[in-house]
């Protein structure tokens, strides 16, 4: 009786609550050792007293009587809130007895707050899965259908209560969620067949404490024709991105590179050079130049040879766009951020030229209210679309171009200083055509082969003649003035195939009328004498060699300089 006594005990007293038993007079005739804790007291103050001397606020009568059911009640020990649990009464050796169990309010309080989290877990659970249209179906570790929605039953023509307690088996035809329960193992996008038809299903098994207490199942698609219609509707989709992309790509993509600059000048050839080292870098860049000099051409080349060359290159002309639009054309902007602003929104053009290059033409022409804008995005690499709350980064490298003179609109305030800095970190000068009048060949022969096949008209070149004409006009208009003049030429052939001064028009024939014509004599002894120069300074005095570079004797050689008065 002893040993049987002393194992309740220690039963009892691994018990995590306390544990008071009162004899039918409310006297405490047994505390428990978490009970001792819980109160803080010795046994020897609390043992065979009366319950109310601890808990003064409670009702003795009430706690004794045994037709009471159980009950909580709540009471103070020392400024701590205990709750109390009144249990049936005991019969201990033939004496009557109750028992109390009792822990702090607190410990209480967080498990209510527990309950009431795993009550709205699961009221969240239930309502999600009533309200989407999914079919799911949840089974516990047995296999046993533990939830089970209203779309899942619909699919199966069920009801819900038919399958709630049921093996999973039993209600769902060629399942696996049994198995994946005792594998463990996830079953993705699985070919399934119900009722003669196949569909689409996930299997996820769900883990507590590293332990399968679960598995959740989910209808991707009701029927495989489902997964067929969207392949081919999502494979249209991707066709029409692609093209779309491509044409994007197509329209915003350079069409020069270096070898389109024709010239073979002293100045081009430098300057070709200079623009391939520096593409290489991600500075900003100028180009300075009259019109008509092809400073779009030198922009197209830093971006092909650059590491942006597989990027957008997006082209601005900066006087062409109205002022009031040109900031949603640069920046874009929100769905409904204006009247009249397009559903969906728009990107702008420094967006769209991410990775890449946004070439400024005309920069000049710039708005000082958009100069500041632009001045910031250059700071801050950022851009904030109109209506929008919010800036994001775009990495774009800038090249400018302009024929103005940038530094006198600084001078007159129509120019930000600040901005001409951060747009100059590197400068392009082109020159114009009057300063690289030996390119002037070359160029024209260019553009006869270029014009002849867009107008397909046989063009086999031009005369020394015209040459001479198009050498000697001044150019105001540069290579796309020469551009014009070529294709005018072509235009009026009318079956000739070459193209000879009566065929340019009369501002560049008209630079030889106030030529002074002299006698053919004196222009053959002109020739004659600068003849002779020539061939001494080459040969660096030495007549005889001069002589037979002339093909002359050395005799007439002598009797030419004596008549020119040449002394060498």
């Amino acid at each position: 009786m002893i040993k049987e006594k002393l194992n309740i005990d220690n039963i009892i007293n691994l018990l995590p609550f306390g544990i008071l038993v009162l004899d039918v007079n409310g006297i405490v005739t047994f505390i428990n050792e978490e009970g001792i804790r819980i109160l803080n007291l010795n046994p020897k103050d609390i043992l065979h007293k009366k319950i109310n001397e601890i808990f003064p606020d409670l009702q003795l009568d009430d706690l004794i009587k045994e037709d009471l059911d159980l009950k909580f009640y709540t009471a103070k020990y020392n400024h701590i809130d205990i709750v109390l649990i009144k249990k049936s009464t005991l019969d201990i050796g033939g004496i009557k007895r109750t028992c109390i169990i009792f822990h702090k309010k607190s410990v209480y309080k967080r498990f209510i707050e527990y309950l009431d989290d795993e009550m709205e877990y699961a009221l969240l659970l239930k309502t999600v899965m009533e309200t989407t249209d999914d079919a799911i179906v949840y089974v516990d570790r047995k296999g046993y259908i533990r939830l089970f929605n209203q779309a899942y039953a619909d699919f199966l023509g069920i009801r819900i209560e038919d399958a709630i307690g049921k093996h999973v088996t039993e209600v769902i035809e060629n399942t696996r969620m049994h198995i994946v329960v005792e594998t463990g193992i996830a079953e993705y996008e699985d070919v399934q067949k119900i009722k003669g038809k196949k569909m689409i299903a996930t299997r996820i098994p769900v883990f507590v404490n590293g332990e399968v207490v679960g598995a959740v199942g989910k209808v991707l698609f009701k029927d495989i024709n489902e997964l067929k219609y969207l392949y081919k509707k999502v494979s249209k989709i991707e066709k029409e991105l692609k093209l779309y992309k491509n044409e994007f790509n197509m329209t915003n993509r350079p069409k020069y590179n270096l070898k389109d600059i024709i010239g073979e000048s002293k100045e081009i050839l430098r300057l070709k050079e200079f623009t391939k080292k520096i593409a290489k870098s991600n500075s900003n860049v100028l180009i300075l130049g009259e019109s008509g000099t092809e400073k779009e051409l030198f922009a197209h080349a830093i971006h092909n040879n650059s590491s942006r060359a597989k990027y957008p290159f997006i082209k601005v002309n900066c006087g062409a766009i109205p002022y009031e639009l040109l900031e949603s054309e640069l920046f874009g902007y929100e769905e409904g951020s204006f009247t009249g602003a397009k559903r969906g929104g728009k990107i702008g053009k420094i967006k769209a030229a991410d990775g890449g290059t946004i070439f400024l033409d005309e920069i000049g022409d710039l708005p000082l209210s958009m100069q500041v804008k632009l001045l910031r995005f250059i700071q801050d690499k950022e851009i904030e679309k109109i209506g929008s709350i919010h800036s994001e980064e775009v990495d774009v490298r800038i090249v400018a171009a302009t024929n103005k003179n940038l530094e006198e609109m600084i001078n007159m305030g129509l120019f930000r200083l600040d901005l001409y800095y951060r747009l100059s970190v590197v400068t392009l000068r082109i020159p114009p055509l009057r300063g690289r009048k030996e390119d002037i060949p070359i160029l024209s022969k260019y553009l006869i082969d270029k014009i002849s096949k867009k107008n397909n008209i046989k063009v086999d070149g031009i005369s020394e003649d015209a040459l001479e004409y198009l050498k000697k006009y001044d150019w105001p208009g540069n290579v796309r003035d020469l551009e014009n003049i070529i294709e005018r030429a072509v235009n009026v052939l009318d079956g000739e195939t070459i193209i000879t001064s009566k065929h340019l028009p009369s501002k560049i024939r008209g630079i030889m009328k106030n030529k002074v014509v002299r006698e053919l004599k004196e222009v053959i002894e002109e020739a004659e004498r600068q003849a002779i120069i020539d061939s001494l300074i080459i040969c660096k005095g030495n007549r005889t060699l001069a002589a037979e570079t002339l093909g002359i004797s050395r005799t007439s050689l002598y009797e030419k300089m004596a008549k020119y008065n040449i002394k060498m």
